[in-house]
């Protein structure tokens, strides 16, 4: 009995460990966290030649290094770590197509900005994910309307009230307007960037959020996610690009569908 009890504690342990690593190597998965953990390893696989080969003063060097290991690890992961601990004590919502379909709403969205974009008017189109964007909602004007092109382009004309700021869309309802969001503090991004893009980067640093940004200068559409832009998107390009977010998140049953 005990043996037997033993085993399946061990079975569970080595379960919850592999789900661990998984759900981490997805967080990280096309992030510069991956590519720095490549850094580590290598570093790594110079401490273990130096050990062996006793290469006293390299041996010397990458041990204190390695010994800070962690604190080294915090401070240049620090927005990778805050995201990543945010999507896991977030509660995902669940699909359904009952009111309305999650590729309408993304070709609205696309629509309005390429109409944004061809007019150069400015626009931060937030499509929630996993992450509630509640905080965010609360400190803009609130809304309960469809998604549509018409009242996007309409928000965000230079005589509308609503249109400084970004606009937030939850479970297939446009929610709130006039939102700020918060500038990335992220040493490491292009310091050509606008306003617009910085509050873009600042979300997506702390949520899963995707995010559409129409620049008013250009006319330029970039799609913001993770930390990370894609820039000057033509229609087909959106379309694909913004497609391609959301049916992640119908594998995993979720969806930008309301309820």
């Amino acid at each position: 009995m005990i043996k037997e009890f033993s085993w399946w504690r061990d079975t569970l342990d080595i379960l919850i460990v592999s789900f661990i690593i998984y759900r981490i190597i997805l967080l990280i998965k096309g992030t510069r966290a991956l590519q720095m953990l490549n850094g580590f390893a290598v570093v790594f696989l110079f401490y273990i030649i130096a050990q062996k080969a006793e290469l006293m003063i390299l041996h010397w060097i990458l041990t204190n290094f390695l010994s800070s290991i962690i604190l080294i690890i915090i401070v240049i992961f620090q927005h990778d770590i805050r995201r990543a601990l945010t999507r896991v004590g977030s509660v995902p919502f669940f699909s359904s197509t009952e009111d309305i379909d999650e590729a309408t709403i993304l070709d609205e969205v696309m629509k309005a900005s390429i109409a944004l974009s061809n007019k150069k008017i400015g626009a931060i189109i937030v499509l929630e994910r996993e992450v509630g964007l509640k905080n965010y909602v609360d400190i803009g004007i609130k809304l309960d309307a469809l998604v549509n092109k018409e009242i996007l382009q309409s928000i965000f004309l230079p005589n509308s009230p609503l249109h400084d700021g970004a606009v937030i869309i939850q479970k297939g309802r446009l929610t709130a307007g006039s939102t700020l969001l918060p500038l990335t503090t992220n040493p490491v991004f292009d310091k050509t960037l606008g306003t617009r893009h910085r509050a873009a980067l600042g979300l997506t640093d702390e949520t899963d959020a995707v995010v559409i940004v129409v620049s008013e200068e250009r006319g330029r559409v970039s799609l913001v996610e993770g930390g990370r832009i894609i820039q000057d998107l033509n229609v087909e390009e959106l379309r694909k690009t913004l497609h391609g977010h959301f049916n992640k998140n119908k594998q995993k049953g979720l969806s930008l569908a309301t309820e």
